[in-house]
C-alpha cells in the first residue's frame, strides 16, 4: 500500500510539471527572448523549427533545465527573421521640416547680425562732383525717401530738406497709440539712409517757408528748440522735388484744431496714448461722478477711412485686452463711437468687406454713425448732423473723453505759396498740378510726389512710394543721357582726326546712339494698385487684393496674419521688421503698456 502511494505521488508531480511547463511555454518564450535575440543568427522560422514533445522533456536527464534551453532556442529561431521597421513617410517628412525650421531659423539670425553688422559700418561715401547739378529733395515722407532709396547720388549734388530727421512707417501708427507697437520701432534715421547711398548727400532739419521757383532758390528756416546764430537761409536748386505731404483738413468746423487729437505724426500718437490713460485714470477716481464716467470713457473717432476704423479696433483691443484685467470696475462702460459723413465706412474697399467690417464692428460694439456730419466740436461735446434714412436731418450731441480726427487732407501754407505764383496753378485746389511725368505744370524744373500733388490718385502711402521710385528711374536715365550725349559729342569731335580708325569710331556712335534710345524711351507715370489692408480689431482684418485680372477679397483672422506679414515685409529696414515684430511679441505676452507717459 505503501509503494501504491509513493508511485502515485510521483505520477502526480510529473504531471504538475507538465502541465506548469506547458502553461509558462509562451510566456517562457518571451522572457528568454530578450536575452537570447542578440547573440543568436539562426534563421529558421518558429513554424519550420521542430519542438520537442513533453514526454522528451520529461525523460530529460537534466528536467528543468532542458526545457528552459529549448524554449530559448525555440524563441530565438521564430524572432531572427524580424526586421527593424523603416520610419513612415509622415515621420520622415516632419524630421526633415524640423531640420529646415533649424536652418532657417540659424540663417535668419545670422542675415540679421549681418545687416546689424553693415549698417554700422557702411562703405565709406566720396564726394560728388561740384559740376554736377544740384538736385534738392524737400521731406523725408513715402515719395521723397523711397526716391532716395533708388537714386544714384553719383549723378547729382543731392540736398535733402526736412523738418523731421526720420522717416515714419504710417500704416502702423494707429498701433503706437495703445502701446501694441513702440514709437521708435517704426522711425528710420534719415542720416541713416543717407550714409548708405554711393556719393555723400547733405540734409539739412529746417523748414522749407517759400519756393521762389524764377530764383530757383529755397528758404529754410531752423525751427527746433536749440537755435544757432543763423536761423534763416537759402538753398539754390537746379531740380527740385516737393514731397512734403499735407497737412489736417479741419474743414472749417469751428473746434475742431482746438480740441481734436490728429494722427499723422510720431508725436500725434504719442498725445492720444497720453490722453487715453488720463481718461481712464481720471474715470478711476475716487467719488467720480456716474456720467463723467461715461463721458470720459467714450472715445469718438471722426472718420471712416483706414486710419480710423484701424485705430478704433486698436482702441478696442486695448480695453477688452488689458484695461479691462487691470481696472475692471469701469471696463464695462467704455465705448467708441465712429463717425463718417459718407454711406460707408472704408469706402476704397468692396461692398462684401465694407459689411463684414460693419459687422465685426457691431460684435466688437464699436457704434457706426454714417452720413453724419460733424458742425462743432467743444472741449467735451459734438454736435453732429445726421441724415436720418428718410432723408430728413436732425441734429445730435455726443459727449466724449477722446476725439481723434483721422479725415481729409488740406494743402500747406507752402504749397500755397507756390501754386500762387505759377498761373497754370491757379484752378488747383487740392495741390499741385502735375502732369505724366510729375513734372509741376507751369514750372520747370520741378516735381512734386505724394499728398502735395494732384495726379489723379487717391493720397495714399503707396501712390507716394510708386511715384517717389518712379522718379528716381527718371532722374538715372537723364543722368545716362546726358552721358552719352556728351561721349557721342567727344566721339564726333575727333571723328576724323585719327586716320584708319573713322570705322570703328562710327561702330562705337552707333551702339551709343541706340543705348541713348533705350534710356531716353521713358513711359510715363502709370500707377498699379496693389491693394488695400485694414484691421479691424479682434485679430481680424480686411485685405482687397489685385491679383492678374481682378481683385482677391478677404476677411477675418488668417487676413490679419497676412494683414501682420504685409506690413513687416513693407517697413523700411531689417531694423524695424526686427523690432516691430518683438513689439508684437512682447504684447502678446505681457500686454500693451498702460503707463501715462
Amino acid at each position: 500500500m505503501a509503494s501504491y502511494s509513493r508511485a502515485l505521488t510521483r505520477f502526480g508531480a510529473a504531471a504538475t510539471r507538465l502541465s506548469v511547463a506547458e502553461a509558462v511555454r509562451p510566456y517562457a518564450n518571451f522572457a528568454t527572448a530578450a536575452a537570447t535575440t542578440t547573440a543568436t543568427t539562426a534563421t529558421t522560422s518558429y513554424a519550420t523549427r521542430p519542438v520537442l514533445p513533453s514526454s522528451a522533456i520529461l525523460s530529460s536527464a537534466r528536467g528543468p533545465v532542458s526545457l528552459s534551453r529549448q524554449f530559448a532556442r525555440t524563441y530565438a529561431d521564430a524572432a531572427a527573421p524580424v526586421s527593424k521597421k523603416k520610419p513612415g513617410k509622415i515621420r520622415t517628412t516632419f524630421k526633415w521640416l524640423w531640420r529646415a525650421t533649424y536652418l532657417s531659423l540659424f540663417l535668419g539670425v545670422g542675415a540679421v547680425i549681418y545687416n546689424g553688422y553693415s549698417d554700422r559700418h557702411p562703405e565709406e561715401q566720396f564726394a560728388p562732383d561740384p559740376e554736377k547739378k544740384t538736385l534738392v529733395i524737400l521731406g523725408t515722407g513715402w515719395g521723397s525717401v523711397s526716391l532716395l532709396k533708388k537714386l544714384d547720388t553719383a549723378n547729382y549734388n543731392v540736398v535733402v530738406i526736412s523738418p523731421r530727421n526720420y522717416f515714419l512707417f504710417t500704416p502702423l501708427l494707429p498701433s503706437c497709440t495703445t502701446g501694441n507697437i513702440e514709437h521708435r520701432s517704426i522711425m528710420e534715421p534719415v542720416r541713416q539712409i543717407l550714409r548708405h547711398k554711393k556719393a555723400a548727400v547733405k540734409f539739412y532739419e529746417a523748414e522749407a517757408t517759400k519756393i521762389d521757383y524764377e530764383r530757383k532758390v529755397i528758404k529754410i528756416s531752423d525751427n527746433s528748440d536749440i537755435k544757432g546764430t543763423i536761423n534763416e537761409t537759402e538753398v539754390p536748386y537746379d531740380m527740385l522735388v516737393i514731397g512734403v505731404g499735407a497737412e489736417n483738413a479741419t474743414f472749417g468746423i469751428p473746434g475742431v484744431r482746438e480740441n481734436s487729437c490728429f494722427l499723422k505724426e510720431i508725436r500725434d500718437a504719442q498725445a492720444i496714448r497720453t490722453k487715453i490713460m488720463d481718461c481712464v485714470e481720471t474715470a478711476a477716481f475716487k467719488d467720480q461722478d456716474s456720467s463723467e464716467i461715461d463721458r470720459l470713457l467714450h472715445m469718438v473717432v471722426v472718420g471712416g477711412g483706414p486710419t480710423g476704423v484701424e485705430f478704433a479696433g486698436e482702441l478696442r483691443d486695448f480695453f477688452d485686452e488689458d484695461i479691462k484685467k487691470l481696472i475692471p470696475e469701469i471696463s464695462p462702460r467704455f465705448k467708441v463711437t465712429l463717425i463718417e459723413a459718407l454711406p460707408t465706412v472704408l469706402p476704397m474697399f468692396s461692398k462684401q468687406l465694407i459689411d463684414y467690417t460693419e459687422s465685426t464692428f457691431k460684435e466688437e460694439h464699436i457704434e457706426i454713425k454714417t452720413k453724419t456730419m460733424v458742425k462743432k466740436v467743444t472741449d467735451k461735446t459734438v454736435e453732429a448732423q445726421v441724415t436720418n434714412p428718410d432723408g430728413s436731418k436732425s441734429m445730435i450731441t455726443i459727449p466724449y473723453g477722446l476725439l481723434v480726427w483721422a479725415t481729409g487732407n488740406a494743402v500747406r501754407p507752402l504749397i500755397k505759396d507756390l501754386m500762387s505764383q505759377i498761373p497754370a496753378q491757379k484752378e488747383s485746389r487740392r495741390g499741385l498740378a502735375v502732369n505724366e511725368y510729375l513734372v509741376v505744370q507751369g514750372a520747370r524744373d520741378i516735381w512734386a510726389v505724394g499728398d502735395c500733388a494732384v495726379a489723379g490718385y487717391a493720397p495714399t502711402a503707396q501712390v507716394a512710394a510708386q511715384e517717389g521710385g518712379f522718379l528716381a528711374r527718371l532722374f538715372n536715365n537723364m543722368a545716362k543721357t546726358e552721358a552719352l550725349e556728351s561721349r557721342i559729342k567727344e566721339l564726333s569731335s575727333n571723328l576724323n582726326l585719327k586716320p584708319g580708325n573713322t570705322a570703328e569710331i562710327t561702330a562705337e556712335i552707333e551702339g551709343l546712339e541706340k543705348q541713348l534710345r533705350r534710356v531716353q524711351d521713358v513711359k510715363p507715370f502709370n500707377y498699379s494698385h496693389q491693394g488695400s489692408l485694414a484691421y479691424i480689431g479682434s485679430e481680424k482684418a480686411v485685405a482687397d487684393i489685385a491679383w492678374l485680372n481682378g481683385n482677391v477679397a478677404s476677411g477675418g483672422k488668417l487676413t490679419y496674419l497676412f494683414w501682420r506679414s504685409a506690413y513687416l515685409s513693407m517697413c523700411f529696414s531689417t531694423r524695424n521688421r526686427v523690432l516691430v515684430a518683438l513689439d508684437w511679441i512682447k504684447a502678446k505676452l505681457y500686454g500693451r503698456d498702460v503707463s501715462r507717459e
